[in-house]
């Protein structure tokens, strides 16, 4: 490190943002995820011994991902180097490639690299990483907010342990403000501030799991509020609101809360339970999902789940989804709510999916039976001769529009695909059934 590296070094750890500045050091500094770093947990103790492997870190926005990165920097007698793959390119690999194997030559030291937002790195990329994480060259550490299950190389997730962090609690939030304002070496507390409890309950809350939301909240609370009479700087309730003025909502429309959200919405309104439905769906539009994509959810729900036990369901979401095509936000947010409510309160059968099932089913195994003479098209030229239509039975020229028929090629003609359920208007139409005769 030359001069010139060192004051910026210098200058970083005291013009940096707040959450920078209080990134733990040590293990024993970081707040929250004991499920992986409490003391009898394994990534403690792996850090502790200094025999990390290869790990992904997998969690939301500032829940700690490049802080335990940070901390193993802190710790290991390994090399350690970083790159963040939303700038970084072959070039930098290679570079990073490169030394690992000249210190892993010249000296037997291994070589850590961390790879923030490893997510970002196509596929190419990921595998050019592949044989050095194999052969031992680097020790890989890579952190993402999206599922690596989706997103990282299935050779690359084979030999890595994941660990999953979780959104920091409410407590372990609060922590981290009273850490912010009274540390005096890297935090606010040479500014003299006051934090009130009803401020740091509200940011705690609303800040939902991201420590970095919550930390330069109170930051700007700090640096943008005059002093009072008494000579301190007083974080209010007013101030904190002020300073985060819309709860953060862990949903990335590409990402994994994408998923587990519309999942939610759609095992809602199956579940008939309305509420959690609209809830869901109130989620799903304050994160700014697209309303044609949740309008189709619906409609999808509709015929899946709800099917004939009241065909109005398909016909209420279908509407629906022209209506938000034609109105746009705020005021489709009405028309989904009472598409998702109706499709949520209806009678539910899944009589029509488990049909087209079983029938697709049956069509792959055996594509081509014959349809029954007296079903083919008799009016082209010549398909009477062939004896094609002859028999077939006219439905209206019978007592109730109906007459038993074979309509089924015959190595199926006693297979039932669709069985209406006692569910609303599907019992309706068991009756009708049985009253034509079709049903003994």
């Amino acid at each position: 490190m030359d001069l010139f590296d060192y004051m910026r070094e210098k200058e970083k750890e005291t013009e940096s943002p707040l959450a920078s500045r209080l990134r733990p050091r040590t293990l024993q500094e970081v707040v929250g995820q004991e499920h992986i770093i409490g003391k009898d947990k394994l990534l403690y103790r792996a850090i502790q011994a200094d025999k990390l492997g290869s790990v992904i870190f997998y969690g939301p926005p500032g829940t700690g991902k490049t802080t335990l990165a940070k901390v193993i920097a802190n710790t290991t007698s390994a090399d350690f180097l970083q790159i963040n793959a939303t700038s970084a390119g072959k070039k930098d690999m290679e570079e990073a490639v490169n030394q690992a194997k000249n210190t892993l030559g010249m000296y037997g030291r291994k070589t850590i690299l961390f790879v923030d937002e490893i997510h970002r790195f196509n596929k190419g990329q990921q595998d050019y990483l592949l044989p050095f994480v194999e052969d031992g060259t680097v020790v890989l550490i890579g952190a993402t907010t999206e599922n690596p299950y989706f997103e990282v190389n299935g050779a690359l997730i084979s030999r890595s342990i994941i660990f999953e962090l979780k959104p920091l609690t409410k407590g372990n939030i609060r922590t981290l403000l009273v850490r912010a304002v009274t540390d005096k070496e890297r935090g606010m507390g040479a500014f003299d501030v006051v934090a009130e409890e009803d401020a740091l309950d509200f940011l705690s809350d609303v800040s939902n799991g991201d420590a970095r939301a919550a930390l330069n909240a109170i930051e700007l609370g700090v640096m943008t509020t005059e002093r009072s009479a008494d000579g301190k700087i007083h974080i209010t309730l007013p101030v904190a609101s002020e300073c985060i003025q819309k709860r953060t909502l862990k949903y990335d429309k590409s990402g994994d809360n994408h998923y587990d959200t519309i999942s939610a919405f759609i095992k809602s309104m199956r579940g008939s339970d309305p509420d959690a439905a609209i809830y869901y769906l109130a989620r799903m539009l304050y994160a700014g999902e697209e309303v044609a994509f949740i309008a189709r959810r619906i409609m999808i729900c509709a015929a899946e789940d709800v099917s004939n036990a009241d065909p109005n369901a398909l016909v209420v979401a279908t509407a629906a989804a022209q209506a938000v095509e034609r109105l746009g936000m705020p005021e489709a947010r009405i028309v989904l709510a009472q598409a998702a409510a109706y499709v949520a309160c209806a009678p539910k059968s899944n009589s029509s999916i488990v049909a087209i099932d079983k029938a697709m089913q049956m069509v792959e195994n055996d594509p081509t039976p014959p349809i029954p003479s007296h079903l083919q098209d008799a009016h082209y030229g010549g398909a009477a001769k062939m004896g094609r239509g002859l028999g077939y039975k006219y439905a209206h020229s019978y007592e109730n529009h109906y007459v038993e028929q074979q309509y089924l090629p015959d190595a199926y003609k006693e297979e039932q695909f669709y069985v209406p359920t006692e569910q609303g208007y599907e019992k309706q139409i068991q009756e009708h059934f049985r009253k034509i005769g079709k049903w003994k």
